[in-house]
């Protein structure tokens, strides 16, 4: 499918800048070639788990909230991203079609690090711990896979979604995953915003309002313009001294979060001065675009989100779109660091590097902030694979592929046994050959059970069962979805085609962290 197909706004907002080097970004090592063929030849013509010592590494980044405004990807064409270009030109391969398992935190990440769907776990929200899940408790998730068969798994910052301890208001007795890794090391730095005011922003929720956009919808400078101080630069400094330091004895599975763009946008001024004001260009929208989603009835089924219309109302939207951009900007240096850490490491040439974001993000579209909701702006994710000596560099990789193919695809290439209970598919292959038709109908969760999204790299079909709603969209002639084909006889084979692959049955909602 032709590049210019995937977004009309890619072509709105016009030509990508060429990626380049910012002061954090070191020159990268040289690739043992001769090494890497011959692990990955082992590992792909035999189908056997090579010895331990041999298996490469993987280096295994979330970053949270992130949607397709990266540089190399095209979606906002003023975001400053020189460390994630970089990456691209350097073998780090972009998943140009790359979707999320559910459109929220929690079961975004349960479903990626179990390798099973949210239908089949129950686990649809972020109330709903998987550990307390009766379909999920016991799946082994993917850093425990990797220690099972030899690695010494680690990790800092956000992987999986944080669970407080009943009655603990602080951090420290939380659940967030330590259990699944062979080391776990807490998050630490913080860097509040200027004033004691909130929200910073100055911008007040609607009467009644009790969301949590309501109080945790706000942007604004943190003390002092000094991003080192920063919890996020910190976990990326220690992943990075851990990179150049240690000299470990087993393979690695290395998992770092990185908690921004998450709300709230508090970061140095520095990076809100890179983008004025004056020049910031909104996303394209439609005034009238919820009008055809229709339930059983013939009703509508949206309306404009409260955050939508309180910056509406105070004519606002620049001012977030612009802290949304400099937020990202924050969270490349970040990425910067943290990818200069192993360029400078004897690992460089023997470790996967997974990024990924673990559900896409609203900035107006739909007239709509935040996520949740199955449209293609939070469905769609960043995803960029870099396998030494296999990825090209520069490249796009048009295939369908889901966050919750992860799983099966990392074992397969470290030679791993397969885990048959997985429901993702394995995209090895299509890392090796990037130009291959890869199609393959994928899934998405809603944030409560008969809500779905099927997409096939060209169609995207919704189905919101309680309403009696459905949606289909042509991404090859509307990838904005302004116009619901649903109810359009020239497509009722394709919406049944697609409607065939919803789900039937459904695991019930697990309960929820505090029961």
């Amino acid at each position: 499918m032709p590049l210019e197909q995937i977004s009309e706004r890619h072509a709105q907002w016009g030509h990508r800048a060429a990626p380049q080097r910012n002061q954090h970004t070191a020159e990268k090592g040289v690739v043992n070639m001769k090494t890497i063929v011959s692990f990955l030849l082992a590992i792909l013509t035999t189908g056997t788990a090579a010895a331990a010592a041999d298996n490469p590494n993987v280096l295994f980044v979330a970053i949270d909230d992130l949607n397709d405004w990266v540089g190399c990807f095209g979606g906002n064409p003023q975001v400053k991203t020189p460390n994630l270009d970089t990456f691209n030109a350097e073998g780090g391969m972009i998943m140009m079609d790359a979707h999320t398992a559910a459109t929220v935190c929690c079961p975004s990440r349960s479903a990626l690090l179990t390798g099973v769907h949210a239908h089949r776990t129950g686990v649809y929200g972020n109330r709903n711990n998987l550990k307390k899940a009766p379909k999920a408790k016991d799946l082994v998730t993917l850093p425990e896979y990797f220690s099972k068969h030899g690695y010494h798994s680690l990790s800092m910052g956000k992987i999986f979604h944080r669970h407080p301890a009943p009655g603990d208001k602080g951090s420290k007795k939380s659940d967030a995953g330590q259990w699944a890794f062979d080391e776990y090391v807490r998050t630490r730095g913080f860097t509040g915003p200027i004033g004691k005011e909130r929200p910073v922003c100055g911008l007040a929720a609607f009467p009644g309002d009790k969301s949590y956009h309501s109080k945790g919808f706000d942007w604004g400078p943190t003390k002092g313009n000094d991003e080192t101080k920063m919890l996020d630069y910190h976990t990326a400094s220690w992943a990075a001294e851990q990179l150049k330091t240690r000299n470990f004895d087993k393979p690695f599975f290395m998992a770092i979060g990185i908690s921004k763009p998450h709300l709230p946008w508090y970061v140095p001024q520095k990076y809100f001065d890179m983008y004025p004001l004056d020049e910031v260009q909104l996303p394209k929208t439609l005034v009238n675009d919820l009008d055809d989603i229709l339930d059983k009835k013939g009703r509508p089924v949206y309306k404009p989100h409260t955050t939508w219309r309180r910056l509406e109302k105070a004519g606002r939207h620049k001012e977030a779109v612009q802290a949304y951009l400099a937020t990202i900007t924050f969270v490349d240096d970040c990425v910067g660091v943290l990818l200069d850490g192993l360029a400078q490491s004897r690992y460089a040439d023997n470790t996967i590097v997974m990024l990924w974001g673990d559900h896409g993000w609203f900035l107006g579209e739909k007239q709509r902030y935040g996520k949740t909701k199955l449209w293609q702006e939070s469905c769609r994710v960043p995803m960029m694979v870099k396998v030494p000596g296999v990825t090209p560099g520069s490249k796009q990789c048009m295939g369908v592929v889901n966050l919750i193919d992860m799983y099966p695809t990392l074992i397969e290439l470290c030679g791993l046994p397969e885990n048959p209970v997985l429901d993702g598919r394995s995209f090895a292959k299509l890392l090796h050959n990037p130009d291959m038709v890869w199609a393959h109908p994928t899934l998405t969760n809603g944030c409560f059970p008969g809500f779905y999204r099927i997409y096939d790299g060209r169609y995207g079909y919704i189905s919101y069962r309680q309403k009696g709603a459905e949606e289909l969209y042509d991404h090859h002639q509307d990838s904005l979805e302004w116009t619901n084909l649903a109810r359009n006889p020239e497509y009722s084979g394709i919406k049944t085609r697609l409607s065939a692959l919803v789900p039937n049955v459904e695991e019930p909602v697990a309960p929820s962290n505090q029961q």
